[in-house]
């Protein structure tokens, strides 16, 4: 009989922990009993997990007694304090803020990329930015073969990485604009409908905002190389869901764009959408609402002799850029026997 386990989502009413119940259930979890946990309002309300009807309770640290896993979908302030009392009552927590993602001795993985970190995690495991997780994916099976050395980004994010109140705000001034009506922008800093804001999280002192330099920490981290250097420009556009990256890779071995192709159509999580020819290449519309990394406009770097490709890429950023990346490292763990 396959064990089941005791799992809490903390932040379960959010954008990412409704998708992480979700797909608890439609990836067929061995959920025992789930614990939808969240504060406020959101208390007492009911609901459906595999057909059966579950109360929401309060998110606490005694909330924590007798859970085995407990993803959070909860802000990094909540996180810092819930995090370690939910190891204290005995949960390996998968956490999906960036409180933990940095700190020394906690594993911030993707499973596609680097499962064997999952060995040495304390009680605290980090799911990695979305964009990041959206990057690493293609670009491990390329940094294996050919050793990358430089990473330069571009990203195009959705607004549903703003979470429900980004949909609702590009929503209704879409409605605004078209019927001439005035806006205020209360989410992002400036009208976000028919429009590109080169701007996403605080601006640090070197001229990169926080979300960048998360490319930059993150992508290191994952990849094990403490050298590798990174270029990164966020930008938030007006597409409902899925985020977009335009990346160059400078590598330290010769890798031809068919070479690319043949690593990354065997590559774990990753979809080639690669024909040009015939207007075939990734887009938002086409990978939301699922898991995958599509990766297409694989080509040279002709701004350099050396050895550079470049190419696109889309996945949806709240699956597999937060819920469902979450889910995978628990199962990941269960199959590796950590749980």
């Amino acid at each position: 009989m396959m064990k089941t386990y005791t799992v809490a989502v903390a932040g379960a009413m959010g954008a990412v922990g409704t998708e992480m119940l979700k797909n608890l259930e439609s990836r067929n979890f061995p959920v025992g009993e789930i614990r939808p946990l969240d504060v406020g309002d959101n208390v007492g309300r009911e609901i459906l997990f595999k057909g059966q009807p579950v109360k929401v309770q309060q998110s606490c640290e005694e909330a924590f007694a007798g859970v085995d896993i407990a993803l959070f979908a909860v802000g990094a302030n909540v996180s810092k304090f819930l995090a370690p009392a939910a190891v204290e009552k005995g949960a390996v927590v998968i956490d999906n803020s960036s409180q933990w993602r940095m700190t020394e001795g906690v594993p911030l993985v993707v499973p596609e990329v680097n499962p064997q970190d999952l060995k040495l995690h304390k009680g605290i495991i980090a799911n990695p930015n979305c964009s990041t997780i959206i990057a690493m994916v293609p670009i491990k099976p390329l940094h294996d073969a050919a050793v990358v050395k430089r990473v330069i980004a571009t990203t195009f994010q959705a607004v549903s990485g703003a979470g429900l109140p980004g949909l609702g705000e590009l929503r209704e001034q879409a409605g605004q604009i078209l019927r001439g009506e005035p806006i205020s922008p209360k989410v992002f800093p400036h009208q976000i409908a028919f429009n590109v804001i080169p701007h996403i999280d605080v601006f640090e002192d070197n001229g990169y905002t926080y979300e960048e330099m998360k490319m930059f920490n993150e992508g290191r981290k994952i990849l094990g190389c403490p050298d590798l250097m990174v270029n990164c420009t966020c930008a938030r556009v007006p597409v409902f869901r899925s985020h977009s990256e335009s990346i160059t890779i400078e590598t330290e071995k010769p890798l031809s764009p068919d070479e690319a192709r043949a690593l990354l159509a065997k590559a774990p999580g990753v979809k080639v959408v690669d024909n040009p020819e015939k207007n075939e290449y990734p887009m938002p519309a086409d990978t939301s609402d699922q898991d995958l990394i599509y990766v297409g406009r694989i080509r040279r770097d002709i701004s350099t002799d050396g050895n550079s490709l470049a190419f696109w890429c889309c996945g949806d950023q709240i699956r597999k850029g937060a819920a469902v990346n979450a889910i995978q490292i628990a199962e990941k763990m269960i199959e590796m026997q950590l749980i």
